[in-house]
């Protein structure tokens, strides 16, 4: 690191001690997990828009793509595990440094790195909900029905983009079965917000609460682009909370943000959890 980013360091750590600090993720977290970001260093240029929920629930075609395409992709997102930064997060709250966590990556990291009680913005990749019935079932489980129910499926994914989607030749999609519910043959959809949805009010309320009673909110790996994030940003400046972010590259919120460090989290993270001692405190 550079001398300026580790004086920013030094400043942030000084916050971080004071406790009271909200997480707010976002897919910069997870690269150094080989999930690729969606806009920042590590993203690619995706050829397919992300998937609608009015196209999921009224395209059968569409239905079928997008089941081809992340039955694929769940072999890099399934098997993703946390990095550095994730851990950072969780010795932070068991040490009881943080107020609250707030993401808005659906790769369920922060909780395998051992956080608890996290707001899942947009939901998680490793459940799977009836639009018919309601039932939320495990991914593994729908993942093991896929397998079987396609077994001469052999694409092979061009790239994997961070919902889990890939980058897939049309003509690989022949022939792919999609299954329904085991318990009511209703339609299956991963149990996270696509676009043309809404963040549950219930997910929002509670992420402002956790804004509202923070001394500090600190971002980590995103660009706040979309507003789903870059609300709470808004929110705690509204609220005289102080902002800082952690990113590579450009964000939207940097208008807002009292310290704006442009650095690798890979290497940011686990500095400023050693320079808080959170990694002699707690143990190994």
């Amino acid at each position: 690191m550079d001398l300026e980013v580790v004086e920013q360091v030094a400043r942030l750590d000084d916050w971080l001690a004071e406790g009271g600090v909200v997480v707010l993720s976002g897919a910069g977290l997870s690269t150094d997990s080989g999930i690729p970001d969606y806009r920042g260093p590590s993203g690619s240029a995706r050829r397919n828009a992300p998937m609608t929920y009015q196209a999921f629930t009224g395209d059968p075609l569409a239905r079928r793509r997008y089941w081809a395409r992340s039955h694929l992709g769940w072999r890099t997102i399934g098997l993703a595990r946390p990095n550095e930064g994730h851990r950072a997060v969780a010795r932070w709250q068991r040490a009881g440094l943080l107020h609250g966590v707030i993401t808005q990556n659906v790769d369920g990291l922060h909780q395998a790195a051992g956080a608890r009680d996290v707001v899942e913005l947009h939901g998680n990749l490793a459940r799977v909900t009836c639009l018919g019935c309601g039932a939320l079932t495990p991914r593994a489980d729908l993942e093991t029905r896929l397998t079987a129910a396609n077994p001469a499926f052999t694409a092979v994914a061009a790239a994997v983009n961070a919902d889990g989607d890939v980058e897939l030749a049309e003509a690989e999609l022949d022939g792919f079965t999609v299954v329904d519910c085991a318990a009511c043959g209703g339609l299956l959809k991963p149990d996270v917000v696509y676009f043309g949805e809404t963040v549950p009010a219930d997910r929002v309320s509670r992420a402002f609460d956790l804004v509202a009673g923070a001394r500090t909110l600190l971002v980590l790996g995103s660009s706040l682009t979309v507003m789903s994030g870059r609300r709470f940003v808004l929110r705690a400046v509204k609220q005289g909370v102080r902002v800082a972010i952690v990113n590579r590259g450009v964000t939207r919120g940097e208008p807002y943000a009292d310290l704006m460090i442009d650095a690798p989290l890979g290497v940011v993270l686990p500095n400023l959890a050693a320079e808080t001692d959170v990694y002699r405190l707690l143990p190994q």
